[in-house]
């Protein structure tokens, strides 16, 4: 409600784009599975808190003021579980998990707004930690595209959340400018002709 309108456009991307994701991941391709084998209804509104949450985190007090401190310890933290997630100690192997967390690095170095990816990646992490635990999802335990190993969760799952991330920025400047434009021509009446001579 107190968002930008940039902000609110950068949400419903999210949310659009996320859907179509989890769809495609979960239903299509079986890399993941809920509970009941289906997407829940929870799931496209819980993207949009969670993006609209990555922002405020981002722009937080805490994010402005030690970026360096929270990019080290999220690199440190999450990069240690990748790599015993390939060291051959931990049952289930990860190799999924290291890719996706070397994708997260490279998004973290050329994206358009890291802090907003380290706010996704530590969020999303602890979601994934807390939804797989309580058996909301599980993660297949070979990836059903790269035919790798991948833990449950993946311990580079969030680097998924900083591709809807970077898809809601980088949509939200075209998807505006398309709706102003879509505004002044149905407004000049263009519009309006057309569909008074079909």
């Amino acid at each position: 409600i107190g968002e930008t309108r940039e902000t609110r456009t950068q949400v419903a991307i999210a949310v659009l784009f996320a859907t179509i994701g989890e769809h495609f991941a979960s239903i299509y391709m079986g890399g993941y599975t809920y509970r009941f084998e289906n997407v829940p209804a929870y799931v496209p509104p819980g993207h949009g808190m969670v993006y609209l949450t990555a922002v405020a985190l981002a722009r937080s007090a805490l994010f402005v003021r030690h970026p360096g401190k929270i990019a080290l310890f999220v690199i440190g933290v999450w990069g240690t579980w990748s790599l015993w997630g390939v060291s051959g100690y931990p049952n289930r192997g990860d190799w999924v998990g290291a890719l996706l967390f070397a994708i997260f690095l490279v998004w973290l170095l050329i994206g358009r707004s890291p802090m907003v990816y380290l706010a996704a990646f530590f969020i999303t992490t602890w979601l994934e930690l807390i939804g797989t635990a309580v058996g909301a999802w599980e993660w297949a335990s070979i990836d059903p595209l790269l035919g790798w190993p991948q833990g449950n969760p993946p311990s580079g799952a969030g680097a998924w959340y900083c591709l809807v991330d970077a898809v809601a920025i980088g949509g939200a400047g075209p998807t505006l400018r398309g709706m102003k434009r879509l505004a002044h021509w149905y407004k000049s009446g263009w519009g309006l002709r057309k569909i008074g001579e079909s």
